[in-house]
């Protein structure tokens, strides 16, 4: 799939949109409470011949990439509480699902609630009444029609997180930013592609996570549905930096990007998405600049 390390090239996207976003954004208040500054359309192609998504002005490796693909593994299994989440090795949804957040929307304390990515994949509401398991389903799909341009995955349970004064609570904490899915497949070449849009992306922080998920998401689908992973696309919509993040931002843009690591999946046998672990995935070739801690409003 990945081409030698050798003859990979180092990719400028993520440097490039950071500097975009600085040099040429729109400074906005958002309901966080902090200052940010934004762009609207933003847009990535990650060809994985050249490595895997991975940004090198930082190190991801370790519990970074464990809780990265913990979660997403969480969410895949239908996960909506933070002790789910733990057992999947992901532990960062604490300052989000505190017992302050959940009562405002009526959840118990460590709930993400029925509208957040886990039910949303795997138990959307329908008018028949049966939840329908969306990732299940786009498997069989893939399968079975493969030319179909309707391999769509939703995150966004309109009813559980449109929120006004007519309303009742919406019923997640953070309405979902991210994990809308629409997967291209070219059974001439035994391809697959996914196009992944998010509709707000904390650039330096959880954009970053959110590249490591969706790339290793693509793998992970391209072999149970017997493809080679080609291309993940990453469209955000609100592509924005928090005012906390400048000053760390400028320390990213100060280092030159690497080369794009290598990840391969350990148990090629694996052909159901929930089979898969994040120890499954394993890391090579990645020489990232030191470590770096950024803060992000909740």
């Amino acid at each position: 799939m990945m081409k030698p390390f050798a003859e990979r090239t180092p990719d400028l996207q993520y440097r490039n949109l950071l500097q975009k976003i600085m040099a040429e954004g729109v400074d906005v208040k958002p309901i966080q409470g902090e200052g940010s500054r934004m762009i609207l359309g933003a847009q990535m192609h990650f060809s994985l011949a050249n490595g895997f998504p991975m940004i090198t002005e930082r190190d991801l490796s370790g519990k970074f990439m464990i809780g990265a693909i913990g979660e997403h593994v969480a969410f895949l299994h239908g996960a909506r509480t933070q002790e789910e989440l733990k057992s999947f090795g992901c532990a960062w949804w604490k300052r989000w699902v505190t017992k302050e957040r959940c009562d405002i929307f009526g959840l118990p304390e460590g709930d993400l609630g029925p509208g957040s990515y886990g039910p949303a994949w795997t138990a959307f509401p329908t008018s028949e009444g049966a939840p329908f398991n969306q990732i299940e389903h786009v498997v069989k799909q893939i399968k079975e029609r493969p030319n179909l341009r309707t391999h769509i995955i939703s995150p966004w349970i309109p009813q559980y997180t449109i929120q006004h004064s007519g309303l009742p609570p919406r019923k997640v904490v953070v309405a979902p930013c991210h994990g809308y899915l629409h997967v291209l497949v070219f059974p001439e070449t035994k391809e697959l592609s996914v196009h992944h849009f998010q509709r707000s992306g904390d650039i330096p922080v959880g954009v970053v996570f959110n590249m490591v998920q969706y790339a290793a998401f693509t793998m992970m689908l391209a072999q149970v549905t017997g493809y080679t992973p080609k291309e993940l696309v990453y469209t955000i919509s609100d592509a924005h930096i928090y005012e906390s993040q400048f000053e760390k931002v400028q320390e990213l843009l100060a280092r030159e990007p690497r080369v794009f690591p290598t990840v391969t999946i350990a148990d090629t046998s694996i052909d159901d998405m929930l089979k898969f672990t994040p120890e499954h995935f394993v890391l090579s070739d990645y020489t990232p600049h030191e470590a770096m801690t950024i803060p992000t409003p909740v």
